[in-house]
């Protein structure tokens, strides 16, 4: 995980511990108006038995709204709704001078709107939200998990496939999608959609509590299908939005090697996962910087028509398996955000693109090189720099919640940053708060000593 000793760089700590509460949800504009430190769990709990949802629900239980707003919050149904800034429809946002202004796509504070919509860390802390509800139309998921065998492009183009129906029919459009890869030859996409309890409780039909503490670890589940062939079977709805939260992906597996074992899952399962935030707290520099060298923890989103160089150039540079994708809308605003589609994609049409809208795919590594665990050398450092690299030269970007190598200058290429200096300007941001390169770039001791830059 990445070094945030730069939040000691402050005059003083503003206390936000109160805003956790949920103030409404609003069943008739199917709006819910939260403050900035509800999780995603609370949200579900909330919402789920109302046979309601987020449109954007991301995974992990204690994934916080603001903390979405300020990054890529992404979930299964993101290649309907875009990213969890997409859902949100107004905020309220607390300037430099302590002013509070409430910014929508259409008032005078839409340019501060649209800057949070599209940046990867801001300078300024949204004080409430109001996001965009949908309905859940049932409360369970009927799920699809299919097989794919052969080259990383073939496996690119079933899990496209998947989402995107060849003959374009909108019918056939799932409501939620994810793929896994788990060798350079062999991955799951999984499919879902609504479907009602009546439905998944018709004779012969399986319904699959994931979010039991002794199941099996979701990802490893799922790779059954390799074996077992496509199959189908019915999932809570809320218990498959959080169904990587007990095992962080595959990244329990790294922290407890033995947590996927049965025996510790009957017995201690309900201890997981750890806590993100106790996992910060306890990981001294000497365990982060080994993490640095042997470990990837990293998300970067490509144009969907770039999947497969990105899981071949991963396979050559990292070979981190599983790799987790996840499709999503990148929208086209009226002004050029930090992150934009590529210049033109609505003249190419493109598979999943509109002309409003382009597909782009999340495209999660979260374990340790194959090499490392084969005991050879692995330069953590320099791989990730080539991966940016690339990221650059293919018009994807990297989430800055991990670890980055990029320059000034390179993060600079990577995220426009013309109308983000233009909001830091008009709102007293400059000299009050640090630029998003600052709070992301790695400090001089995370690179092997000496004095902090």
């Amino acid at each position: 995980m990445r070094n945030v000793d730069y939040k000691r760089a402050r005059h003083f700590q503003v206390d936000l511990s109160a805003f956790r509460n949920i103030l409404e949800i609003d069943t008739e504009r199917m709006v819910a108006k939260v403050e900035p430190l509800v999780s995603m769990g609370q949200i579900t709990k909330a919402t789920c038995p109302m046979n309601l949802s987020l449109a954007v629900a991301p995974e992990f239980d204690d994934l916080t709204v603001g903390g979405l707003i300020n990054s890529y919050g992404i979930s299964g149904g993101s290649h309907i709704y875009g990213l969890f800034t997409d859902t949100v429809v107004a905020m309220e946002v607390v300037l430099a001078d302590g002013q509070v202004v409430r910014a929508t796509m259409d008032n005078e504070h839409s340019d501060l709107f649209l800057w949070h919509a599209m940046v990867p860390r801001h300078d300024w802390a949204p004080c409430f939200s109001r996001d965009q509800a949908h309905s859940c139309q049932g409360i369970h998921e009927a799920h699809i998990y299919t097989p794919v065998r052969g080259t990383l492009k073939e496996i690119a183009e079933a899990y496209a496939d998947s989402f995107v129906p060849r003959d374009g029919d909108p019918a056939k459009v799932p409501d939620f999608v994810e793929g896994m890869v788990y060798s350079s030859s062999e991955g799951v996409t999984m499919t879902g959609v609504y479907a009602s309890e009546e439905e998944a409780k018709k004779k012969g039909n399986r319904i699959n509590r994931v979010g039991w503490w002794f199941k099996p670890w979701f990802y490893q589940y799922a790779e059954t299908a390799l074996k077992r062939g496509e199959f189908v079977e019915y999932i809570p709805t809320r218990e498959y939005y959080h169904r990587h939260t007990r095992s962080l992906y595959w990244e329990g597996k790294l922290i407890i090697p033995f947590g996927d074992q049965f025996w510790f899952r009957f017995l201690l399962g309900w201890l997981m996962p750890p806590k993100i935030s106790l996992l910060k707290i306890t990981q001294g520099e000497a365990i982060r910087n080994y993490y640095h060298d042997n470990h990837v923890i990293q998300d970067v989103l490509v144009p969907l028509h770039k999947v497969s160089d990105a899981l071949e150039f991963a396979h050559r540079e990292l070979e981190v398996y599983p790799v987790w994708l996840c499709p999503h809308r990148l929208y086209k605003l009226p002004v050029k955000t930090m992150v934009h589609p590529e210049p033109g994609f609505e003249q190419h049409r493109r598979k999943g693109d509109t002309s409003y809208a382009q597909m782009f795919t999340d495209v999660g590594f979260y374990y340790a090189p194959a090499s490392v665990l084969r005991g050879e050398e692995f330069n953590g450092a320099e791989a990730v720099h080539r991966l940016e690299q690339w990221l650059i030269r293919n018009h994807g970007y990297q989430a800055q919640y991990a670890v980055s190598e990029l320059s000034e200058k390179d993060f600079w290429r990577m995220f426009d940053p013309s109308h983000y200096e233009h909001c830091r300007r008009k709102y007293g941001a400059v000299g009050s708060f640090m630029s998003a390169h600052y709070k992301s770039k790695k400090r001089q001791k995370e690179r092997g000593g000496g004095a902090r830059s």
